[in-house]
């Protein structure tokens, strides 16, 4: 009587999956509406510190000034918080309470 053997099991590698990097969570920058800051330093602000087009940006303050507040971008957390800052500051050098907010977006 002759043994048999059975061929030696072959592992083949489990299939790697790629982990893929969870994406930042996005911030809204808001422009908070005032009734001190002039309309026109408002727009400034918007078009230097956002790059907006001019009417871009009479839009933005306008909807600010209608409703009380306005998202103006939405960006990275790191991004929005500068943006918003450097928008706040823009307003504090001029004496204007304009104020630019950041709110995690959902």
């Amino acid at each position: 009587m002759s043994e048999t053997t059975a061929p030696p099991k072959v592992q083949t590698p489990a299939p790697e999956v790629e982990a893929r990097p969870e994406r930042p969570h996005l911030y809204k920058v808001i422009l908070l509406n005032d009734d001190y800051t002039p309309r026109e330093f408002v727009v400034s602000v918007l078009m230097g510190v956002f790059r907006m087009t001019e009417a871009e940006a009479l839009g933005v303050m306008l909807t600010a000034h209608r409703r009380g507040a306005c998202v103006v971008a939405v960006f990275t957390r790191e991004v929005a918080d500068l943006k918003a800052r450097q928008g706040t500051e823009a307003g504090q050098r001029k004496g204007y309470p304009l104020a630019f907010t950041t709110e995690r977006e959902d």
